[in-house]
């Protein structure tokens, strides 16, 4: 089923993230949100949640908060349980009209979106029903993030996506370009590329003697990167990719069926 176009100026907004309550991505995309939509909620992990994935607390309980500002919580556990708890307990007596989780500090292309905790409490958000999208900000500084960028672009790419509306069980996934605001050379809709984190692995031996292992944050891109999310950041345009939560394989489904006939 094709979900309707989102009327974002009368929308009943929920914002989360990955980086925490107090990241300064999160407090962006709320002052976007507030400028596009009626009403924005803000439920997110009180403290950094990168690369928890779509992880679910199931072995100890959650507390919530409230925090200082309107209608602002923040959740002691992970993306996705802070969207569940916004969505089944704080905004249980109207459900949010779309979901919007980030800004990352940091991309979220290629396989990153299978480790991203940004993409998880949107994915979340689509599981249960609700349009969701993901925003990522690249950054090849790590002390600078170009949030200006952002604020520039977010808002068109948000209402553009809205009023054309997407299928059920399928979330957007955007990515805004290390550059400056004048610099993005357009907005690309492109699929998902390959790159895969963990190309570095670090050894060494703690204080104690013990040996430990470090995952880098090195990553080895495909051979197709022009026509992908990564291509599209890479010379400068915002990436916008629709993922699907169904990810059963057609032809492989096929020919097993035949294999076990």
């Amino acid at each position: 089923m094709t979900s309707r176009p989102i009327d974002l100026k009368n929308a009943r907004v929920l914002i989360s993230n990955d980086d925490g309550i107090n990241a300064p991505g999160l407090k962006l995309l709320e002052k976007i949100a507030r400028s596009l939509a009626r009403e924005v909620w803000v439920v997110a992990p009180e403290t950094e949640q990168s690369a928890a994935s779509h992880s679910l607390t199931i072995r100890r309980p959650l507390r919530i908060r409230r925090t200082s500002g309107r209608r602002r919580y923040a959740v002691d556990g992970t993306p996705t349980d802070a969207v569940l708890l916004a969505v089944q307990h704080v905004m249980k007596d109207r459900r949010p009209d779309l979901v919007l989780s980030g800004i990352n500090r940091g991309g979220n292309l290629g396989e990153d979106i299978t480790y991203s905790g940004t993409v998880a409490a949107a994915m979340e958000g689509a599981l249960l029903g609700i349009p969701a999208v993901a925003l990522s900000l690249m950054i090849n500084d790590r002390e600078v993030a170009r949030w200006a960028t952002v604020e520039r672009w977010a808002p068109e790419v948000l209402q553009r996506i809205t009023a054309v509306g997407w299928p059920d069980n399928v979330l957007i996934n955007v990515n805004f370009p290390d550059v400056p605001a004048n610099a993005v050379t357009g907005i690309d809709v492109i699929r998902q590329g390959r790159r895969k984190i963990g190309g570095e692995l670090a050894r060494g031996v703690d204080p104690r003697g013990a040996p430990y292992f470090w995952i880098g944050a090195g990553r080895t891109a495909d051979s197709a990167l022009p026509a992908t999310d990564l291509g599209a950041v890479n010379r400068g345009a915002v990436s916008v990719t629709p993922l699907a939560l169904e990810r059963t394989h057609a032809p492989t489904l096929k020919a097993l069926k035949a294999a076990f006939s």
